[in-house]
């Protein structure tokens, strides 16, 4: 039998894993369907830090039959310069992150941190959020990858502080239920690696 396994990136342990294990899984939903259309295995691994999933993604490659395809998946950390995103990795992280054999297309990134991807949906901020959200604190450029970790953080928090029900953006409470609501497409338009996530994994899947 075939599978699909990607080693994410965040989370920690517990309940916060299982959290964000859940609110990735509704994101990626367009692709473990497909998956699960064709009798594919679908495993969604949170990891916790990056070193960790690095390590965990490497083991599952070396026990991988030729049927079982394994994805890395981890912030960009940085703005990608780089040509393709294995130099980026190695260049970030030097030989300690070893891709001597992995296929360009098993290798991906998120963002420099996961709160992109759910900025790029102000709709679906704004309704879960409801009274007191304030949309026009959002990053408003197109091109979100270009927005570092403390702005999005900071533009998360100004939009979100005086909301009536939910309070200020809390990662761990907030994080994977908005990922259950965001559109992929949107992050898809808005954020080219993830875009890259889907088509990739969606050419191997044969979507469409």
């Amino acid at each position: 039998m075939r599978s699909v396994a990607i080693y994410m990136e965040g989370g920690g342990t517990g309940k916060g894993a299982a959290e964000l294990r859940r609110g990735m899984d509704k994101f990626l939903g367009e692709l473990k369907d497909a998956a699960r259309s064709k009798s594919w295995l679908w495993d969604l691994v949170v990891c916790g830090n990056r070193h960790e999933t690095y390590d965990k993604f490497s083991s599952a490659r070396d026990h991988a039959s030729e049927n079982e395809i394994v994805i890395l998946l981890v912030d960009a950390e940085a703005p990608v310069t780089m040509r393709t995103v294995v130099e980026h990795l190695r260049n970030r992280e030097g030989k300690k992150w070893n891709f001597t054999g992995v296929p360009e297309e098993q290798v991906h990134l998120m963002v420099q941190i996961m709160e992109t991807w759910i900025v790029a949906d102000s709709a679906a901020l704004s309704s879960f959020y409801g009274q007191g959200f304030r949309v026009n604190a959002l990053p408003s450029r197109q091109n979100l990858e270009e927005e570092n970790k403390t702005a999005v953080e900071n533009a998360l928090y100004r939009a979100t502080e005086k909301t009536k029900t939910k309070g200020r953006y809390h990662k761990i409470s907030h994080a994977s239920e908005l990922l259950k609501l965001i559109d992929p497409a949107k992050a898809r338009r808005r954020c080219r690696h993830c875009e890259r996530l889907f088509s990739t994994l969606g050419e191997i899947l044969e979507v469409g």
